[in-house]
């Protein structure tokens, strides 16, 4: 019979490698030992159903997923989670909701901080044309000219276009999800 499903368990150093000397002092591949195991306990538990435990409202299984990845994408994984404070699972699972749901392929604290400075570009620009307007009606004011003035919100401006295009080209990429990535 060829298994189709897969049971996962994490244990700690110490109990993997006691189970890897009983499954070699038995004469057996570790996957052999804990399926003989399983089996046993299965057979010993009597008469309980699946769906039985289903039915009690006990969660069974379905949350988590487990992924092989290359050793340098691990590494490129763990820096990148550390980079926005989260752990490698957590970004991994705020990536994944984020494109099966469609939303934006950011975690949500940079996509606040994204969203907070285009604001703040926008309140500068606005202030800055205030600026402008005092300087023009009186003539003997000081400070920075007309023209400083103009060219510090072409700057905002440029700015904030630029944060506004940076965002919807990550979530246009990540919709596509083919898009070439560099490093």
């Amino acid at each position: 019979m060829i298994a189709t499903h897969r049971i996962s368990v994490h244990v700690s150093q110490g109990i993997k490698a006691r189970f890897r000397s009983l499954a070699e002092h038995q004469d057996m591949t570790q996957a052999g030992l804990l399926k003989q195991l399983i089996d046993s306990a299965v057979r010993n538990a009597g008469d309980i159903r699946a769906d039985a435990v289903q039915r009690s409202g006990r969660r069974v299984g379905g949350a988590r997923t487990y992924a092989l990845l290359h050793p340098d994408d691990k590494r490129l994984l763990v820096e990148r989670a550390a980079c926005r404070h989260m752990g490698a699972a957590t970004y991994i699972s705020v990536l994944v909701r984020a494109h099966l749901r469609n939303l934006a392929p950011l975690p949500k604290a940079e996509l606040m901080a994204l969203k907070q400075s285009v604001a703040e570009l926008g309140a500068i620009a606005r202030g800055l044309n205030q600026l402008i307007r005092l300087a023009e009606q009186r003539a003997g004011m000081t400070g920075p000219t007309r023209a400083d003035l103009l060219a510090t919100i072409t700057v905002c401006e440029a700015l904030r276009d630029h944060t506004k295009a940076l965002l919807k080209a990550n979530a246009l990429s990540w919709r596509a999800g083919n898009e070439a990535i560099s490093d």
